[in-house]
């Protein structure tokens, strides 16, 4: 059973029904089967069972009557009203935090990435009355919330969770600095980077795989990708960038998992564009991309709101013909958004010129002078820069080239290391 508690006056933007449907989803990412789906209105939130005592009594018989395993509440739940719900209905319940440390604990693939989210599973559970403790059990994937062996020693499963979470602390600061080595090599390859983020099913990784046709796992699944994928893209101009693939947004993201997000958005902050996927086709996308930017306030990355994101207004296929007549308009007199579909392709050749363009806008005029005879940086030029203009004598060329920051330091390296190669 799945129930959103549908607040009086709270979230104004959101309609009660998506919500509704995205903790569907978000129940549906690790497989669990949905028989009862409900939004409750709550006048009042009620200190004991979050939700009216009319509304827990009448649910309880549902639980019972279809013989409910599983109730999962899509909002915050204090230690005892999760406890009282569950006596109340007698069945397993779990709020929103619960279910989304679930779903990442199922999903994390990379090293740092399980590590991050089983270090804000065991935050989260040091919080709570310590049940279902299963984490060095491993007898699934998740992290335990769903069932376990019942009430245990509180106070040693404690001590067992501190210790865990300082040894957790250590190997990360162990992966955060191979991952900083990565970082430093790239930067001496430094293509400018592009960065793809939006709220999780907005799809992004499908329009990653449209770019650069990778395969990416892109399923119409909330929270499909976590762990940040990387491809090098070649665009119309010759310009090569590397475009990242990172982890959906998700509103009221628990608090537990801000450092998990930050751990895989440090690419974002680095990205020299970054493109703000949006579904225009959900009945939320407002309040959905307000979300987005709210979560990139929150972990530091206001400057890169600041900058201006591009906005790639996605599955315009699934519009109506009038309404994407007129999202297409819409986007024709706004210089920061395309309206595309990365399922058809279409607008996606508009979206890359427009990386083209803003990166373009970037680049620096510089004069060089250099022998006929290094004929391969000459070249090397041409191919990575744009000649404005160009006088030879007869030992030296005199150009005068517009190059993208990051490639001047190439040259600049180049000529320094006398490398005479791309």
């Amino acid at each position: 059973m799945v129930v959103h508690p549908a607040f009086k006056g709270g979230e104004a933007m959101r309609v009660p029904e998506a919500r509704l449907a995205e903790a569907v989803g978000l129940a549906e990412a690790i497989d669990l089967d949905v028989i009862l789906a409900e939004a409750v209105p709550v006048a009042k939130t009620r200190p004991a069972t979050l939700l009216g005592k009319g509304a827990v009594e009448r649910l309880a018989e549902e639980v019972e009557a279809h013989e409910i395993g599983l109730a999962v509440v899509d909002g915050h739940l204090s230690p005892v009203q999760q406890r009282n719900l569950e006596n109340a209905w007698g069945c397993k319940v779990i709020d929103r935090t619960g279910l989304i440390l679930e779903i990442f604990g199922a999903r994390a693939r990379t090293r740092e990435g399980t590590l991050q989210v089983e270090l804000a599973a065991l935050s989260y559970q040091r919080s709570r009355l310590v049940r279902s403790w299963t984490h060095l059990e491993r007898q699934r994937g998740g992290f335990g919330f769903l069932g376990g062996p019942g009430e245990t020693q509180i106070e040693a499963d404690r001590r067992m969770i501190s210790e865990r979470i300082i040894k957790l602390e250590r190997e990360l600061e162990d992966v955060k600095r191979t991952r900083d080595l990565h970082r430093k090599a790239r930067r001496r390859v430094p293509y400018p980077i592009v960065a793809l983020v939006g709220y999780t099913n907005a799809g992004k990784s499908t329009l990653f795989n449209t770019v650069t046709r990778a395969e990416v796992m892109a399923k119409d699944m909330l929270f499909a990708t976590l762990d940040p994928t990387m491809r090098t893209l070649v665009l119309a101009s010759g310009r090569k960038i590397i475009l990242s693939d990172t982890v959906g947004f998700v509103s009221d993201l628990p608090h537990e998992l801000v450092a998990a997000f930050r751990a895989t958005l440090e690419e974002v902050l680095e990205a020299d564009v970054v493109v703000h996927v949006r579904d225009v086709s959900h009945p939320d996308s407002e309040a959905q991309a307000a979300d987005v930017e709210t979560v990139l306030k929150e972990l530091g990355l206001a400057e890169v709101v600041d900058r201006g994101l591009v906005e790639a207004l996605n599955k315009i296929d699934l519009l109506s013909a009038d309404r994407h007549e007129e999202l297409l308009n819409q986007a024709r007199r706004r210089p920061d958004a395309v309206a595309l579909s990365a399922v058809t392709g279409e607008g996606v050749a508009d979206l890359l010129a427009e990386l083209d363009r803003r990166l373009g806008a970037a680049r620096e005029v510089i004069d060089l002078s250099l022998s006929l005879a290094d004929g391969a940086s000459i070249s090397w030029l041409y191919r990575h820069g744009e000649v404005v203009a160009r006088r030879d004598d007869d030992n030296h060329a005199f150009m005068r080239v517009k190059l993208d920051p990051a490639d001047i330091k190439r040259f600049h390296q180049r000529q320094a290391e006398g490398r005479g190669h791309s």
